[in-house]
């Protein structure tokens, strides 16, 4: 027991967790620090060409084998029906109608791959090792979420031009297309590749990592703030429960497809995880009416606090002492 409460206070203790504390304390106490939006972007921009470019070339060093094809599957399934589980359990733990239901249950199949990062960055620290495919599995649980919202919603009704714009942005959203062209040129480039830009991607990468979580604290504690009014009990609730929910989920297929400690710490976290930034954009576009305070505040405001500064030592306290190694 003395050995989880210290792999649990060591992760939390992490440099990277403590910088989003910072910001998300800084933000409720109204404080005026700020990070340049334009700084911010460099440095998403950065987080995801470098995730993406070492995942391709550590692939390529291990190769393809059925494993990664049920890792791909096994993601893909999570994400189609884990907005079911949260709609059955938003429907008994708050008022919301079947719409905004829906349109929180979207977000909570998708995976927010700022998250990923800092999970993997917490690997590092602790010196474990994944597979180097997973970061395919977080571009592949994007997409399945937002159809299975959709579903849930009834929006087959959408025009044939508004489904079609729908998908356009989905393909298109810039976080997956630097995510899987990064990864797909790391696998063409191989080691040599990752030894060119070993100065560039590796070593820079976790003090660049801390200052955006910094910037992230501080947008989840203003979202807390702006949207206050929409934070019901039974919702902050959902918010807490349905992560843990979703990590087990993450923890089984793992476990049934073989993953290393690291590989179903990561499914744990891609399961756990809710989208800010690919499933919001999608549902202003297929689901108009529903109140973007209310699945912004939960997946910004509620569940990724929770997941960064508790989930994640969480979540991998559970992979390491119960997983398969």
């Amino acid at each position: 027991m003395d050995t989880a409460l210290n792999l649990l206070a060591s992760n939390l203790l992490a440099p990277t967790i403590l910088f989003f504390i910072l910001g998300l304390v800084s933000a409720i106490a109204r404080s005026d620090l700020s990070i340049p939006e334009t700084a911010a972007k460099i440095m998403s921009i950065y987080l995801l060409f470098s995730i993406g470019f070492k995942g391709g070339a550590n692939l390529v060093s291990n190769g393809l084998g059925w494993q990664t094809f049920a890792t791909l599957g096994a993601g893909a399934i999570l994400s189609f029906i884990l907005p079911f589980i949260a709609f059955f359990l938003l429907k008994i733990m708050t008022k919301l109608d079947d719409l905004n239901a829906a349109a929180v249950a979207g977000h909570y199949g998708s995976i927010s791959i700022v998250t990923f990062v800092t999970a993997s960055s917490l690997l590092d620290l602790n010196g474990i090792k994944a597979e180097s495919y997973m970061v395919a599995v977080a571009a592949v649980m994007e997409v399945p979420a937002i159809i299975s919202a959709l579903w849930i919603a009834g929006s087959r009704g959408n025009s044939t031009q508004s489904k079609r714009k729908l998908m356009r942005d989905i393909i298109g959203n810039g976080s997956i297309v630097l995510l899987v062209g990064a990864f797909i040129i790391g696998a063409i480039t191989g080691k040599e590749g990752l030894q060119e830009l070993n100065p560039f991607i590796v070593v820079p990468f976790t003090g660049i990592l801390c200052l955006f979580l910094l910037d992230m604290g501080l947008s989840a504690g203003r979202s807390i703030l702006e949207n206050k009014q929409y934070l019901t009990r039974g919702l902050f609730t959902f918010g807490i429960l349905m992560p843990l929910i979703a990590s087990l989920f993450g923890y089984g297929a793992g476990w049934l497809v073989g993953l290393s400690q690291g590989g179903i710490f990561l499914l744990m976290v891609l399961s756990a995880s809710a989208s800010y930034i690919a499933v919001p954009a999608a549902m202003k576009i297929a689901l108009p009416h529903a109140k973007s305070g209310i699945y912004l505040t939960m997946s910004l405001g509620v569940t990724f606090p929770f997941n960064i500064a508790i989930g994640l030592p969480l979540y991998l306290w559970i992979a390491t002492t119960a997983g398969t190694s």
